[in-house]
């Protein structure tokens, strides 16, 4: 399924207008909403965006990505959960890395009460580690009863996309791998890990505030099939 990532007002107003949506929009909620405003204005605004995001036609993922692995605003980790738990209700999925797992549990336990989907993640931002060490990641994330692990990381060089590739062709933990690459060969190991399975690919609305992922149009432009 193609995810198509929003991450600010403007993102999230294309994904409103859009066309030809794609299957899933992730909902960057580190990047929408601010730590710094508290009490009315901050009731306001998250409720504004409740009445925003109920235009979307398509199901969501919801995030609110730790600071280390990427998080925008550097949301402390209760400001995060407070955040997902408010948004819950909304999702079809519910991404938690897997180093806030621990401290997450009971919002897992709420997602699975409610039949939303968990994606436990992992995000190397600076390196690709060997296959072994994404593979007890992998297992990790199936102790915490993940649906699917996800799981990016640096691929500036061949020998990175090659660990990467490694990884998710081995299939070594019985569970679903959303991998993907960041960096100069990011875009080409998106296309690439299609072929192995990988159940999302996440794509910009816009310009890609990550480098190497691909956009939606260029998506399409590659012959991916789209829902209508």
């Amino acid at each position: 399924m193609v995810v198509g990532v929003i991450s600010s007002p403007a993102e999230l107003d294309f994904a409103i207008r859009i066309a030809k949506p794609p299957h899933l929009f992730e909902l960057r909620l580190d990047h929408l909403l601010r730590p710094t405003l508290e009490g009315a204005i901050a009731a306001r605004l998250i409720e504004r965006l409740e009445i925003t995001i109920s235009k979307l036609r398509e199901p969501l993922i919801i995030t609110a990505r730790h600071p280390m692995e990427g998080g925008a605003n550097r949301l402390s980790a209760q400001q995060r959960r407070n955040l997902l738990y408010r948004f819950l209700h909304r999702a079809r999925y519910i991404d938690i890395e897997l180093r806030s797992a621990p401290f997450f549990g009971s919002l897992l336990r709420a997602a699975r009460k409610q039949k939303v989907r968990r994606i436990i993640s992992v995000h190397h931002l600076m390196a690709t580690p060997p296959p072994s060490r994404l593979w007890a990641q992998a297992r990790a994330a199936r102790m915490y009863e993940a649906d699917i692990f996800k799981v990016a990381t640096r691929t500036d060089t061949p020998a990175q996309l090659a660990r990467l590739m490694d990884f998710a062709a081995a299939k070594v933990v019985n569970i679903p791998v959303s991998a993907m690459g960041i960096g100069k060969l990011g875009m080409a190991s998106r296309l690439l890990l299609v072929s192995f399975g990988s159940p999302l690919v996440y794509v910009s609305l816009g310009h890609g505030k990550v480098e190497g992922q691909i956009t939606l149009e260029q998506l399409r432009a590659y012959g991916f099939a789209l829902p209508l």
